[in-house]
């Protein structure tokens, strides 16, 4: 902080005599101090309207307006009453008149002739307190200029943050509307592929357009992973990644995460070899974000890894954690990168099967979703071509029997036709869909908009609804809500399409009276395992 020169100091000096001003000025000379000279009491009113002044040394008699007279006229305005006053006086002066002097604003007498000593150390005094008052004053500014500045700063942030969050907010929904749009499409080519898939007779160049299917297929559910790699960007640098945890066995997770991993090992050509307990192995976690953890480990290895390579996936435990491994024999991870490898966007070799490659986030959603649940992840590679190995552990519970008790595992349903209605404005999302449940061997009515939703069901009376959500003039959170209202719509299960996939969306669903909520586009194995429970379930036996 850059300090001000201090202004000088004035004192007053007023006296009838020119000499005794003189002889006072000598006396009282300093480095600082500016000595303001007046020969009458008008005179020196004229000096105190136009300086501040430290110190009042004031002749008690003077022609005209005496030295009291003076005092008291100071002691009347509110620019000089708190001046200090020295009277000085040529004789004695008795006790009234002294008593006098204080009434009018003195703090001290001197008497002529006057000691140098005793003015000089007064003088100083005076000196002093008014520079030291001036300071503290001067200091007091200061700190109300700094506050001003603090708060027009902390006024600016806070515009900055407001606008901050709001283009968060803008972009958020504009992640999540680009997804919507992005699924849309990608639902009836979807469902049209495993028709076709389903439905290949297997003559003449049935094993190519087989092949082909399939990676037409893994081209879709590769977009598809793109799509929902740019939700969780948002939900990573937001921190809006929210669990809902049970308890589950790691066995459970590591199979889910390699059914859902299996077309990028079958890909490549990768052998997977896998160790798991003989026992159940309970954590408390979210089946599905774990799961994910696990899958993007075992795409991560494929990805890194070159055609026909090896991968293991084993879970051990002690005392307290479970540890899963995900060890790999790819490309490896330099030294320099491997503290990098779980930010944001960031990718070991982006030139490495580059047409399969992500957004780089996948590593980072792990350390996130791990951290969440209490554990930890860690890379270890010796370099270049050496492989590399990922491991997470979870706290672990340690009684599981209570676990079994409570969820006894269930055998899968066998398949049972039901009686489907399928409403999409969407002409061609709806025939893939109505096309691809009638190979299932379900009976399906279409409707192509709301209300003639409400007509198809109650003349139909399905036992399924899947309902598109983003319809014109009656959206799909109408129609279930309409529904729900209508003799049998309390028992009919209700699925939500949507491209719509974030925690409001699924919440609104819930709200709207939806049994299920599917983001687009919906692969055949889930919508099989979901008809499957629903065609065993207790309100349709």
């Amino acid at each position: 902080m850059n300090h001000e020169i201090p202004a000088a100091v004035n004192f007053l000096l007023v006296d009838d005599r020119e000499a005794n001003l003189t002889a006072l000025q000598r006396l009282l000379e300093r480095d600082g101090l500016n000595l303001l000279k007046a020969r009458s009491g008008s005179e020196a009113l004229e000096l105190l309207l136009q300086h501040d002044v430290a110190l009042a040394l004031i002749d008690v008699q003077m022609p005209g307006m005496d030295g009291f007279e003076l005092a008291e006229l100071m002691r009347g305005s509110d620019r000089t009453r708190r001046i200090p006053i020295v009277f000085i006086t040529a004789g004695s002066t008795d006790q009234q008149r002294r008593f006098e002097g204080y009434e009018k604003g003195a703090v001290d007498f001197l008497q002529k002739p006057i000691e140098s000593d005793v003015l000089k150390s007064k003088a100083t005094v005076f000196f002093d307190l008014y520079s030291e008052r001036q300071e503290v004053i001067r200091r007091r500014d200061e700190m109300e200029k700094i506050n001003r500045e603090n708060a027009r700063l902390l006024e600016e942030s806070r515009q900055f943050a407001a606008a901050l969050q709001q283009a968060d907010q803008r972009k958020d929904e504009f992640l999540a509307t680009l997804a919507h749009e992005l699924r849309n499409p990608l639902s009836p080519i979807l469902s049209g592929i495993q028709l076709l898939s389903m439905t290949a007779t297997g003559e003449d160049d049935g094993d190519e357009n087989a092949e082909m299917l399939e990676m037409i297929e893994r081209q879709v559910h590769h977009m598809v992973r793109l799509v929902d790699d740019l939700l969780e960007v948002s939900r990573i640098t937001s921190g809006r990644i929210h669990l809902q945890t049970d308890s589950v066995d790691v066995a459970d997770i590591v199979q889910h995460a390699i059914e859902t991993s299996q077309p990028n090992l079958e890909a490549g050509g990768h052998r997977l070899s896998t160790h798991l307990p003989t026992r159940p192995l309970i954590i408390d976690g979210d089946m599905t974000r774990l799961a994910q953890v696990v899958s993007n480990l075992l795409n991560n290895a494929a990805r890194y890894t070159a055609d026909n390579g090896e991968i293991s996936l084993s879970v051990d435990a002690d005392e307290s954690n479970a540890v899963i491994s995900v060890k790999d024999n790819g490309i490896g991870i330099p030294a320099p990168m491997q503290h990098r490898v779980f930010e944001l966007f960031s990718q070991v070799d982006r030139q490495l099967k580059q047409s399969e490659g992500g957004l780089g986030i996948g590593l980072a959603l792990v350390k996130r979703i791990v951290e969440l649940h209490d554990g930890t992840v860690s890379v270890a590679s010796d370099g270049e071509n050496q492989g590399a190995e990922f491991k997470v552990t979870l706290p672990r519970i340690v009684k599981p029997s209570e676990l079994e008790t409570a969820h006894p595992r269930k055998e899968p349903a066998s398949r049972q036709p039901l009686k489907i209605m399928a409403v999409d404005d969407n002409l061609d999302a709806l025939r893939s869909l109505q096309r691809l449940l009638v190979a299932m061997g379900h009976e399906v009515a279409i409707a192509e908009s709301g209300s003639a939703a409400m007509e198809l069901f109650q003349s139909f009376v399905p036992s399924v609804a899947f309902l598109d959500i983003g319809m014109p003039e009656m959206d799909g959170y109408e129609v279930a809500e309409r529904i729900r209202r209508l003799p049998g719509g309390d028992i009919v299960k209700l699925f939500a399409l949507t491209g719509w996939g974030q925690e409001q969306d699924r919440a609104r669903s819930d709200v709207a009276g939806f049994d299920f909520h599917l983001v687009k586009p919906v692969t055949k194995s889930a919508i099989e395992d979901l008809l499957s429970a629903v065609a065993h379930s207790p309100d349709l036996a």
